[in-house]
């Protein structure tokens, strides 16, 4: 593997193909390995940032590229982007990102985590249902769309979701109903958390302006205390 810098883009194989992501790494240079997976924009400044932030925490985090380098600032563009990553392909892809932290000398232990947003929390569910026991954490941040798996009988990651008492794009009841079926169908350990707050309250930079500073703050800091309590 080549000479790792704390901040760069990583190629990585995947999916029988070559995929790219942002790599950030800790300063010591090695760090529990969490997946960073992006809103619908693709992967834009902000969920570079996500990673970074998880590096500043002591994380090795990969942002994988979902997208083929496109990103947009239009909802409309956006969905249509979306669309186009199915369940199965975009939750292959993101195996071979958990693939390439565990046998990466930058990373500690034998499982990853993983935490998205909007797209990403979806992926993040289905990525949990795919690679069962190798991902130990899931924290999915307002999952929507069609990475949202419909069985979770896979999940063996503690699951600790945070979702926003008015999204218009996925209300809390259904959020409640899909903590239970996680339950249900995987046994696994679900905590949901739900905030005064609409879609992507998380987002910094957030083109409809949903951006919630101290539900986001909140959120964050019981994400990484999750993370670094359930990473193996």
């Amino acid at each position: 593997m080549p000479q790792q810098t704390p901040h760069q883009n990583a190629p990585f194989p995947s999916a029988g193909g070559e995929a790219h992501g942002y790599l950030a790494l800790p300063e010591s240079g090695r760090g529990p390995g969490v997946i960073v997976i992006q809103e619908w924009w693709g992967l834009v400044d902000h969920i570079k940032d996500v990673a970074d932030r998880l590096a500043a925490e002591g994380f090795g985090a990969l942002a994988p590229d979902l997208y083929g380098g496109r990103t947009t600032h239009d909802g409309a563009e956006a969905a249509g982007m979306m669309a186009g990553v199915p369940e199965e392909e975009g939750a292959r892809l993101l195996a071979g990102a958990g693939d390439y932290l565990l046998s990466s000398a930058a990373v500690a232990g034998s499982t990853v985590g993983a935490i998205g947003f909007c797209m990403g929390g979806g992926f993040v569910l289905a990525l949990a249902a795919q690679q069962g026991e190798r991902v130990s954490a899931a924290v999915p941040f307002y999952g929507v769309g069609q990475g949202v798996p419909e069985s979770f009988a896979g999940v063996r990651a503690a699951v600790q979701g945070h979702y926003g008492e008015q999204d218009a794009f996925y209300p809390a009841e259904k959020a409640r109903g899909q903590a239970e079926q996680i339950r249900r169908e995987s046994g696994a350990e679900v905590t949901y958390y739900f905030y005064v707050a609409p879609h992507a309250f998380h987002n910094d930079e957030n083109p409809a302006g949903n951006y919630r500073p101290a539900e986001a703050k909140l959120a964050w800091s019981r994400a990484v205390d999750f993370l670094k309590d359930n990473i193996r």
